[in-house]
């Protein structure tokens, strides 16, 4: 994955939880003001939805990788099919090397 990449889906995880943050601050700030005994249920609320999130954003991760994962065996199967030598998954090419210093 490219490294802007990296830190843009970094960057966009940040943000999701600071404004998770900041709004669920000012859910409970406002029934703490209306009404303060609610302010317990609705702290309980927020984080169990919070609890919630990070749990379906595991499970979509997840199920990413996984996906990628059958992609890259049905991509194989059909270069073996074709006949073509299948390379390994972490296989890195080191061929041309010549970037402009010496080793």
């Amino acid at each position: 994955m490219h490294p802007v990449a990296l830190v843009g889906a970094a960057g966009g995880r940040l943000a999701h939880y600071a404004v998770s943050g900041v709004v669920g601050g000012l859910i409970i700030k406002g029934a703490a003001k209306r009404l303060p005994e609610a302010k317990p249920a609705a702290r309980k609320a927020l984080v169990g939805g919070i609890a919630n999130g990070i749990v379906a954003g595991r499970w979509l991760a997840s199920a990413a990788e996984e996906a990628r994962l059958k992609a890259g065996d049905m991509l194989a199967e059909a270069r073996t099919t074709l006949g073509e030598e299948v390379p390994p998954p972490s296989a890195v090419s080191v061929d041309d090397h010549d970037h402009g210093h010496e080793h």
